[in-house]
């Protein structure tokens, strides 16, 4: 029998625009969440997969869910992330709900509006960043901004990819709404560039996704431990830096992309900012973190 391994991409943690993981967050968090990555990339490569029927994909999943909650099948991906869910007490929820997003992914294709996308990130986008504040035995109050934060790097990577998901998989996450009274089609996101009228639609929801943002409160002040808090801050910065070059580019024929110098020094300056605050505040950097919420 297949397992998802057998369905990689090959994109890896390394690939994304954002940190996963990475050293600012405390180690002995790290594999936990590398498991809940790496269970998400197989879902999402099996959603994607080139050749694979949709019937052939539900499969697959349903495998991927089956070993994560013990119900049967043996994909590795699955068990790792079980095991480590209960090495540290956590329930497989967050996980589950990715797997709706997914398996959405594989029969829907279109979005008719805002609000519709929106609803397609509370299973899509939502679900890792609470994750990872489970984790860390952070407050459910910490969801609401998180909630925004994963939301705006969702539709950053929609915006970005809208030409290749448009052209491999026929899938388009720009709201039709917006195409439509932008005097847009999706056939635009097919072309080698954008026409004026796609680039106003994509400029418009590059606004209208800022706004949101901005409307919302920032995680990174909301958290309490340090590590994790400059982690999220330097993310946040990443996504406004984006936002800026999706502002002002065309993802059609631009890479939406920060060179490794330019991430380096956003995540920096994101991270200092963060300690003065906390020094100034009164807070001292945590050892590690208050753990997993029993």
């Amino acid at each position: 029998m297949s397992q998802s391994a057998d369905y990689r991409s090959g994109k890896g943690h390394r690939d994304e625009n954002f940190p996963v993981a990475s050293h600012l967050v405390s180690a002995r968090h790290r594999p936990i969440i590398m498991a809940f990555y790496d269970f998400a990339r197989a879902a999402d490569d099996i959603a994607d997969h080139a050749t694979l029927t949709p019937d052939e994909k539900f499969v697959q999943l349903d495998r991927l869910e089956a070993s994560l909650t013990g119900t049967g099948a043996d994909d590795p991906t699955g068990l790792r992330l079980r095991a480590a869910l209960m090495d540290c007490n956590l329930p497989p929820r967050h996980a589950l709900d990715l797997l709706k997003a997914f398996r959405q992914d594989v029969t829907k294709t279109r979005y008719a509006d805002w609000d519709e996308l929106i609803g397609y990130c509370t299973y899509s986008a939502m679900p890792v960043g609470r994750f990872v504040l489970d984790v860390h035995g952070e407050d459910v109050s910490t969801w609401a901004a998180s909630d925004v934060l994963c939301t705006v790097l969702q539709i950053i990577n929609h915006t970005q990819d809208c030409g290749k998901d448009y052209r491999n998989l026929d899938r388009v996450y720009i709201p039709q709404d917006m195409l439509a009274a932008a005097g847009a089609t999706t056939a635009m996101l097919g072309a080698a560039y954008a026409t004026p009228q796609l680039l106003n639609c994509l400029h418009r929801l590059t606004d209208r996704t800022q706004v949101y943002f901005d409307a919302s409160p920032s995680l990174a002040g909301e958290i309490k431990d340090t590590r994790l808090a400059c982690e999220v801050a330097a993310i946040d910065a990443l996504a406004r830096k984006l936002l800026a070059i999706l502002k002002q580019g065309d993802p059609l024929k631009d890479k939406v992309h920060l060179g490794k110098g330019a991430m380096l020094a956003t995540m920096i300056t994101a991270v200092a900012g963060t300690l003065v605050r906390r020094v100034g505040s009164g807070s001292t950097m945590q050892r590690g973190s208050q753990g997993a919420r029993p």
